[in-house]
């Protein structure tokens, strides 16, 4: 994605990257030739650049990839405040709290100097936390979905920071990247491609098996009904310990005819 917070990795990618790719090896240098595909995030990159960038890519994978923001998102923000909690300017005391003062001065979803006080204190270790890792993580979200120049490290939160509760114009910012929303506004570029693959784990680290199935199960439903399958094919399955779970023989079939009529030149989104 392009953003004024982290960079313009998608103009990167499909401007640069994918041009000295063509020029320096024997690629036929065309989107028909060509495919996108990556794992948690990366399977996210696939899918937005299948649909932003459908001039670029033939055909993507996405493999666990992050959607249905309102589900997979939004339940580990709490674990985040707790850890941006510990590098408040004042630590919270027994006593009064007035919260309502609180609330109006983190509701504008503004780093209070929390943010950056963390930022530095993890700069400077060896290895990082579960909680830490996570933190980082929903922070360079932050970073990606919704990046403002003029706000404290360039970019905006979608909760407050004292209370918890969601920033509702902040959280829209998400939600506009959010796959399970753009498959309606991107249908013609994503029924312009030769493949859509989709899948995921039963389980993995980061969350449970309801939120990864929701989330693929939410995207490849929307993806479902906005296309028309003569024309793309899309393959929904799932993955376990390495081995398709759930890949029927039609469906295998389809996946041997693509991969027979169409040369892939590879790109991976790294998670």
């Amino acid at each position: 994605m392009n953003s004024s917070a982290i960079g313009r990795y998608a103009d990167y990618l499909t401007r640069e990257l994918v041009p000295f790719v063509d020029r320096e090896f024997r690629t036929l240098a065309s989107r028909d030739h060509r495919g996108c595909f990556g794992k948690s995030s990366g399977g996210y990159g696939a899918m937005l650049h299948g649909m932003k960038y459908a001039s670029t890519w033939g055909a993507i994978a996405d493999h666990s990839g992050d959607a249905y923001f309102d589900f997979v998102y939004w339940h580990d923000w709490p674990n985040t405040l707790n850890e941006l909690a510990k590098y408040r300017a004042r630590r919270q005391k027994p006593g009064g709290y007035d919260a309502p003062r609180a609330a109006k001065a983190a509701g504008r979803g503004l780093d209070d100097g929390r943010v950056r006080r963390f930022l530095a204190a993890v700069w400077k270790k060896p290895k990082l936390s579960m909680a830490e890792g996570h933190c980082i993580m929903n922070l360079c979200m932050a970073a990606t979905y919704d990046p403002d120049p003029a706000a404290p490290n360039g970019f905006r939160l979608p909760f407050n920071l004292e209370t918890g509760e969601v920033l509702p114009e902040r959280w829209r910012q998400w939600q506009r990247h959010d796959p399970v929303r753009l498959v309606e506004r991107y249908k013609r570029n994503l029924k312009s491609l030769r493949g859509i693959y989709i899948d995921c784990g039963w389980r993995d680290q980061f969350t449970s098996t309801t939120a990864r199935a929701s989330s693929r199960g939410a995207c490849t439903r929307r993806a479902s009904r906005t296309l028309t399958r003569n024309s793309t094919t899309i393959i929904p399955t799932s993955i376990t310990d390495g081995r398709v779970a759930s890949l029927s023989l039609p469906r295998a079939e389809a996946l041997n005819q693509g991969a027979r009529s169409l040369r892939v030149d590879i790109c991976m989104m790294p998670a």
